[in-house]
């Protein structure tokens, strides 16, 4: 059980890092992710039934999820309509979309072959696979990320985040910004989608609901966690963050509590993983005032 939760927090680890390059870099939060995630299982299970290779299928749900991107990004900045409104109205919207994509509210890989079999001989104990997986599919991912914040375009882009007045006076244009940001972000979300659908064998469209608190939760734990850390480590603190989330979420159906209540115990774990940062703080205040008191 370890092990399957190990591959698990590698998988969801993406999704972590897609809601990253909004949330933390761009200081939006996109509500797109609720129906890019799903739209990403979706495509690439339906290209699969339909006779395309593991790694196509997944491309397209990929290319999905950049689409979905590309609509929030355009709402928001040419449509001037306020990003959450825009991340609803697109999350909406592909509800329908992966209706018609799929011709049902759910689909199975039941005897069709996904991106884990590629593992399949290498004969490796039960869980390895989804582990192995996990971990290249991160590993590329990251380096991906590191060179690409590492350009000129990238540092831009981190600009836009940081201050966008200041980034339009150096001549930076921050909407294209924003609209690469929510294309990249979505796009890593959608493959997020993409391989859990096929690492639990099915396509759902209500796969997305309450996804956003689970990639926050591998932000917001690897945070908490750290502290201040270089853009490199944060990037493996996330990942971190999403074992140790799956970890918890383990440790609840150890002890026995109703797996239908797992979405209460996920918003509970990341309330408390933001009010952690709080309590540290009001700690060391109290701490200061008595040391100061005793001088």
């Amino acid at each position: 059980m370890i092990i399957s939760s190990i591959g698990q927090g590698l998988l969801w680890s993406v999704l972590g890092l897609g809601i990253f390059m909004t949330y933390r870099i761009l200081n939006f939060p996109d509500m797109t992710t609720e129906g890019s995630f799903p739209l990403g299982g979706a495509v690439c299970v339906t290209a699969i039934i339909h006779g395309y290779s593991p790694v196509v299928a997944t491309l397209l749900g990929v290319l999905a999820g950049m689409c979905a991107g590309l609509v929030t990004g355009l709402l928001y900045t040419k449509g001037k309509i306020p990003v959450i409104l825009s991340g609803i109205l697109v999350m909406s919207a592909l509800n329908s979309v992966m209706l018609f994509v799929m011709k049902s509210p759910n689909l199975s890989l039941l005897n069709q072959t996904s991106v884990l079999n590629f593992f399949t001989e290498m004969h490796l104990p039960p869980n390895f696979d989804t582990v192995f997986l996990g971990m290249t599919v991160v590993i590329v991912i990251i380096a991906v990320l590191f060179f690409f914040f590492s350009t000129e375009f990238g540092q831009s882009y981190i600009a836009t985040g940081d201050n966008e007045a200041m980034a339009k006076s150096l001549g930076i244009k921050t909407d294209r910004m924003k609209i690469t940001g929510l294309v990249l972000s979505n796009g890593v979300i959608a493959l997020s989608g993409a391989l859990i659908a096929q690492n639990d064998g099915y396509a759902d469209v209500n796969k997305g609901i309450g996804v956003i608190v689970i990639g926050l939760s591998s932000i917001i734990i690897g945070e908490v966690l750290y502290g201040e850390l270089t853009f490199f480590e944060r990037l493996i603190a996330i990942v971190i963050g999403s074992i140790i989330y799956q970890l918890l979420i383990l440790l609840i159906i150890r002890l026995g509590f109703d797996t239908t209540y797992l979405k209460l115990f996920s918003s509970i774990v990341l309330a408390l993983c933001l009010l952690i940062p709080q309590f540290k703080e009001k700690l060391q205040l109290k701490t200061g005032f008595e040391s100061e008191g005793k001088k």
